[in-house]
């Protein structure tokens, strides 16, 4: 019997020295140790185009606070060639949004 594929996560974000953090310890990293997954972090500053590698700016609108741009959001998925059929979650800081 052959062994499957293992599932993949991609993750994006402002600090791929994180990962996999929590997510290589207990079952979960030995399941990673093992190949029964793959986690793959992406910088999305990679994916900023002007000098300073900016990635927010202020909320359309006004308001407090910063946003991620959506261009350089946008770029950085693109650029992770994630495949159309795995899901694509978002984790955002909002409380009940």
């Amino acid at each position: 019997m052959t062994n499957p594929s293992p599932w993949r996560a991609t993750v994006l974000t402002l600090f791929p020295e994180m990962f996999p953090g929590p997510l290589g310890v207990s079952l979960a990293g030995r399941a990673l140790a093992s190949g029964l997954w793959e986690i793959e972090a992406r910088d999305i500053r990679a994916s900023a185009t002007d000098r300073h590698r900016s990635v927010d700016d202020t909320p359309a609108g006004g308001g407090p606070g910063m946003v991620l741009r959506a261009d350089v959001l946008a770029a950085a998925i693109d650029a992770a060639e994630i495949a159309p059929e795995r899901p694509r979650l978002l984790m955002s800081p909002g409380v009940g949004h």
